[in-house]
């Protein structure tokens, strides 16, 4: 490619206009469905075997009676209840048994006149003559002058222990309604009634797409600058969660022909999703492609939302066709504003019902002025019991941070932040469950295996990871059971213990070994002490280094190890050891500090420090909670610390 060729194309990027509209949500919305029939999209008759989960089209009547005929609800005798009036133990009622045995299936040949009983089995059809079951418990029987008799003990009302034809479900009862989803329990009625095929909406059929060079089919090995599409697997399942059938069609790379023409034969399915290829970027050919539908075409190019500014959506001859961005959280939070009610209509089902709940939040949250910001959560118990809905700040590009999140709050466009202390309506996402035990604080592999073996013992733990700092914070509120810390005091050198106060509890952890990671092999760091390591990378200027986020415990020692230095680099904050540690196994950085464990999983060198005290803070007010004891017992059990001993961590000291 010439010199030319290359200049012109970097000049496209640089001038690509991203968006052709940034409208509001409700006008985004608005747009889409005028050109769309939200409305199901035919029946279709299924076996009931193949009915579960599937939404009725018809109400359904019944053309039977259930039962169909008065028979027994327990093993006795049928009897006229005239007959066992005064009825008690010390003075029963005899009367002759007849000549038969009534079990399920059988039909009565002989009637109950006065005076006599007839045999019948729990389901049995109840005789001519008999309005009432006595139950064989209070009863005796006689054998005695040639014929049997049976002695009743307690009297019995007429319709006792009958179940009446059409007791359950009498004919001409509609049994179902249209538009009732099907489970186990309405399957059974359908059957009660005989039903053995039923009618119901047709499922919509989601043509799905990934688009883009750089993804990687789950399965497959990783390349440089690859990554694996999630969004496929992420958008196949939730279209199924809205009552659609999805249709993948695998990855598609940017390439306008390839891409036309899967587009062109994904349109015989009922809607169509694209993930990527929204912002009319020099690499993104998705838009472009979409861009050429008629009748009427693209209606939406770019929303005033974030996650989600760059969505595309486009109908054509009444089909919708939807591009979602290519980042997982805000291509499943787009589906969920924009797809998700129309597979839900074209599938026969209702609005999802969405419930919100009001929260504290515990820190500021900030946002851009002309965009309505979608802020994710996970919610947590304070002292008072009161919501505190504390932001995931994973961003749009995480793939957990939509199914981590208990629920999302708005901002609006004209708001540029929302104070810590403010209340916010937090719009639940699916099911909030009931939480046992809430752990904050900084994240360690250790802590995982800890949760790990609580989760299996069935209990529900929600860990958010806030760092140090946070977790110190949220304690001192009384906000989370267990806060993970790994805080060094700069005047004492000593961790943890100073900043505890009078209402909390310090548990003794592990012990983790901190030093210098760098790629085996540089000689800059191999074999060298500490302070001749951090002396050769600040003599070298083009030595890049990964800091710490401040408030963690790794960052003041950090800033310990360089005193007034700030190599190059300093300003590059990463919130993890293993951010740390992937920016230098990448070759972004050429050194940092994090935990051995986790240079020994990136396969980096390392050069030890100190080690460091990863504790637990637990509020004395909580400490006698059953799920905070469970946790302390597992953090004390052999077979744990043996686990964590093998993970490099040091127990007991």
């Amino acid at each position: 490619m010439s010199d030319e060729s290359v200049k012109a194309r970097l000049l496209a990027a640089a001038r690509q206009r991203q968006f052709l509209e940034a409208v509001d949500r409700d006008e985004a919305e608005a747009r889409f469905r005028r050109h769309v029939r939200m409305c199901p999209l035919g029946e279709e008759r299924v076996p009931l075997r193949e009915a579960r989960g599937r939404v009725l089209a018809r109400d359904v009547i019944a053309a039977v009676d259930v039962p169909g005929f008065d028979r027994a609800s327990v093993d006795g005798f049928a009897v006229s209840a005239a007959d066992t009036v005064g009825a008690t133990p010390q003075q029963p009622r005899a009367l002759r048994v007849n000549p038969e045995v009534l079990t399920p299936g059988v039909l009565p040949r002989v009637p109950v006149a006065p005076g006599t009983a007839t045999v019948v089995a729990t389901g049995g059809m109840l005789p001519r003559g008999a309005d009432a079951i006595v139950m064989v418990e209070h009863t005796d029987t006689q054998d005695g002058e040639g014929e049997l008799r049976v002695e009743v003990h307690r009297p019995v009302a007429a319709g006792d222990h009958v179940a009446a034809a059409g007791s359950d479900i009498a004919r001409g009862e509609t049994v179902l309604r249209a538009g009732q989803v099907l489970t186990s329990r309405e399957i059974g009625s359908l059957a009660a009634i005989g039903l053995a095929e039923i009618e119901v909406w047709r499922r919509p059929r989601v043509a799905i797409f990934s688009t883009g060079d750089e993804l990687i089919p789950p399965g497959e090995p990783m390349r440089p600058g690859g990554v694996f599409d999630s969004n496929g697997a992420i958008l196949a399942a939730a279209v199924e969660e809205q009552g659609g059938v999805p249709v993948p069609q695998g990855i598609v790379p940017d390439d306008e022909a390839a891409l036309s023409a899967r587009l062109a034969a994904a349109l015989a399915c009922d809607l169509v999703l694209l993930s990527g290829g929204t912002s009319k970027g020099a690499g993104d050919v998705a838009a472009r492609v979409v861009g050429r539908l008629e009748r009427p075409g693209v209606v939406v190019h770019g929303a005033a939302l974030k996650p989600g500014k760059p969505i595309c959506l486009a109908v054509t001859d009444g089909k919708p066709v939807a591009i979602l961005p290519g980042f997982p959280t805000s291509a499943i939070f787009t589906f969920h504003e924009f797809v998700a009610p129309v597979i839900r209509a074209f599938a026969g089902l209702p609005p999802e019902r969405r419930e919100a709940v009001a929260a504290t939040l515990p820190m500021p949250v900030a946002s851009e002025r002309g965009r309505t910001e979608f802020v994710m959560v996970s919610l947590v118990e304070g002292e008072g019991r009161e919501l505190i809905a504390y932001p995931t700040g994973k961003g749009s590009g995480a793939v957990t941070a939509f199914g981590q999140a208990d629920g999302f709050f708005a901002i609006g466009p004209h708001t540029e932040a929302v104070p810590a202390g403010a209340t916010v309506d937090v719009t639940i996402i699916g099911s909030h469950r009931r939480t046992d035990l809430v752990v904050m604080g900084s994240h360690c592999v250790g802590l995982d295996l800890l949760i790990g073996h609580l989760v299996r013992e069935g209990l529900f733990v929600k860990a958010i990871h806030v760092g140090s700092t946070g977790g110190l914070a949220a304690a001192k509120r009384g906000e989370c059971d267990v806060a993970g810390v790994h805080l060094l005091d700069g005047a004492t050198g000593e961790y943890n213990r100073p900043f505890l106060t009078d209402a909390l509890e310090l548990v003794q952890g592990y012990r983790r070994l901190q030093g210098i990671v760098f790629r085996a092999g540089d000689p800059r760091f191999e074999g060298r002490p500490p302070a001749a390591a951090v002396e050769a990378a600040l003599s070298s200027p083009e030595c890049v280094m990964m800091n710490r986020n401040p408030g963690s415990g790794t960052r003041i020692l950090v800033d310990r190890l360089l005193g007034a230095a700030r190599p190059p680099g300093y300003t590059s904050q990463a919130r993890t050891h293993g951010a740390v540690a992937a920016a230098v196994a990448q070759g972004r950085a050429d050194w940092g500090v994090a935990i051995e464990t986790v240079a020994r999983a990136y396969g980096l060198g390392f050069v030890a420090l100190q080690p460091e005290h990863y504790d637990f803070i637990v509020p004395r007010a909580r400490l006698r909670r059953p799920a905070v004891q469970r946790f302390l017992a597992a953090l004390a059990a052999a077979p744990v610390r043996a686990e964590l001993a093998a993970l490099g961590f040091t127990v007991g000291e």
